[in-house]
């Protein structure tokens, strides 16, 4: 994947570039690769960061140590966007399985 620049990310997370340069300071396991020109560069993995990071701060409301410890509990190797595409895929089949279900459309012959 193409590394992406700051502002970019910023639109595609939603967030102002402030605080991303904010949350580079507070994690340390967000850390963007920066250019011999000090250009921000992110990768795949550093937006996956920043959406977990944004999830814990503004929807499950942690504090800023809280998701620090959060962050530095979870495992080594973070679950890569394919296998969350899979899992999320697999939930949304279950999904439809219990809405047939419940809707009777398992009516036998």
């Amino acid at each position: 994947m193409k590394k992406l620049s700051i502002g970019k990310v910023s639109e595609i997370v939603d967030l102002p570039q402030s605080v991303l340069r904010y949350w580079e300071t507070m994690f340390e396991v967000f850390n963007p690769e920066k250019s011999e020109g000090g250009t921000r560069r992110y990768s795949q993995a550093d937006v996956d960061i920043i959406l977990e990071i944004k999830d814990l701060l503004y929807k499950k409301k942690f504090t800023i140590a809280g998701a620090q410890s959060s962050l530095s509990n979870r495992s080594a190797t973070p679950l890569s966007l394919d296998l969350r595409e899979h899992l999320k895929d697999i939930g949304d089949e279950i999904d439809d399985i219990l809405n047939d279900l419940t809707n009777g459309d398992n009516q036998e012959d």
